[in-house]
């Protein structure tokens, strides 16, 4: 037996692709969307791992379940998944959601609030096709800390939140490159490992799972700083990483080089570029992030009840 009752709309945002769960997707009730994730995850894992695993999709898909939002005067709730399992918030993807929902009609240009499970998010439509989001509060929570590497030695970076955890490396001595993606997983994978290994956490023990390298732009034209993000699951990203931009951000107003509302263009390790700049709130640094989005494909997920590959190559 096939059943089709899901439907998707995928959209990239910087390269970065977003899978969008638009009908038909699990009823994990009414509660905020923290709790519609904690839901999600004991009860449908296995339609997460369905639509963004092999053979329907990739490492690198990041999957979106559009949710009625709890405040009716909101645009939409979301929760965002990947391959291994569930993000806080996800950056490129709020901008590929506000793209989305303007292809469906569901929002008009202009500015619009999006739940997460960590919070609220206000998105600015310019165009069908350029989004800004307000993320969360963001902040950089250790500076200077030291790891030590297997096979690569000490390594020093920041640690800092923009809807993930991050640890920020500058001083990596790697070749900032799309041809040597292969050498940045395997550094940023290291890593992250010899963090969880050695106990280094973001706030209350949570896990660092998100590296961010850096070096210079392409060009200073272009942007004003290159970052390879690496994400759970091992897959980089293709855009610039909105959580990951929020970070930097944060890092940046903390060491008094950004000021608020001053620009800074990061560019992707594939050559995209998201703007970003802050606001202080009540001694809170609120980043604003832009980038672009397109739609890219409109389908029904066929479910066939005796493929044993149906939910995913896990």
């Amino acid at each position: 037996m096939i059943s089709d009752r899901m439907t998707i709309i995928d959209s990239h945002t910087g390269g970065e692709p977003t899978r969008t769960i638009v009908d038909g997707g699990p009823n994990l009730g009414s509660g905020s969307m923290a709790d519609r994730l904690e839901a999600f995850q004991q009860k449908f894992d296995h339609i997460r791992s369905s639509l963004v695993n092999e053979p329907r999709g990739s490492d690198v898909m990041v999957g979106a379940l559009l949710c009625e939002p709890v405040n009716s005067e909101n645009a939409a709730g979301v929760i965002f998944f990947n391959n291994v399992g569930y993000l806080g918030m996800c950056g490129h993807g709020t901008i590929g959601l506000a793209v989305t929902l303007y292809y469906m009609g569901k929002i008009d240009l202009g500015r619009h609030t999006i739940e997460t499970p960590v919070g609220e998010v206000e998105v600015e439509l310019h165009s069908p096709n350029k989004a800004s989001i307000r993320n969360v509060a963001s902040y950089r929570l250790t500076k200077n800390i030291t790891v030590e590497v297997e096979g690569i030695g000490s390594v020093t970076g920041d640690i800092a939140w923009g809807g993930n955890w991050f640890f920020l490396v500058q001083g990596h001595g790697q070749t900032m490159s799309v041809d040597n993606v292969s050498q940045l997983t395997r550094y940023s994978e290291s890593l992250r490992n010899a963090l969880e290994s050695q106990g280094i956490t973001g706030k209350n023990g949570q896990l660092i799972d998100h590296i961010e390298l850096f070096g210079p732009p392409t060009s200073t034209e272009v942007a004003d700083s290159q970052s390879f993000v690496l994400c759970p699951g091992s897959a980089y990203d293709r855009s610039p990483c909105g959580t990951g931009t929020s970070a930097k951000l944060a890092c940046l107003v903390a060491d008094g080089k950004l000021q608020e509302g001053q620009i800074w263009r990061q560019q992707s390790i594939i050559g995209s570029v998201f703007e970003g700049s802050v606001a202080i709130q009540q001694d809170q640094i609120i980043p604003t992030i832009t980038g672009e989005a397109y739609v890219n494909l409109k389908a029904q997920v066929l479910t066939d009840s005796t493929d044993p590959f149906k939910f995913g190559i896990k």
